[in-house]
């Protein structure tokens, strides 16, 4: 699954990133994160991870660590949507489909 917050600017919002991504990416069941920033507006943040499954990030997101140093930089998010599950992935030239864990 995917995870994409939409950050707007706020004071050392990168320093406060590398801090969130380092406690995440310890967590069991990450595969990576990535901070971007729009190239025609330097106020308007992206901050993305993805996980093995919604089990892993919903346990991630209960580590103590994490609701330390991660949720207050994710609460900085828009109000909307945020976490995504992989239909499809491109990998080099293969591509994969994924079965919806929706009921």
């Amino acid at each position: 699954m995917i995870v994409v917050s939409h950050l707007a600017d706020a004071p050392d919002l990168q320093g406060r990133a590398r801090t969130a991504l380092e406690v995440l990416s310890v967590r069991p069941g990450f595969v990576r994160g990535r901070l971007g920033r729009a190239t025609d507006d330097p106020a308007a943040w992206v901050l993305t991870t993805e996980w093995v499954g919604v089990g892993a990030y919903r346990r991630a997101l209960s580590a103590y660590e994490v609701k330390v140093h991660a949720t207050p930089l994710l609460s900085l998010g828009r109000d909307e949507p945020s976490a995504f599950e992989v239909l499809l992935a491109a990998e080099g030239t293969t591509i994969t489909a994924g079965e919806s864990d929706l009921a």
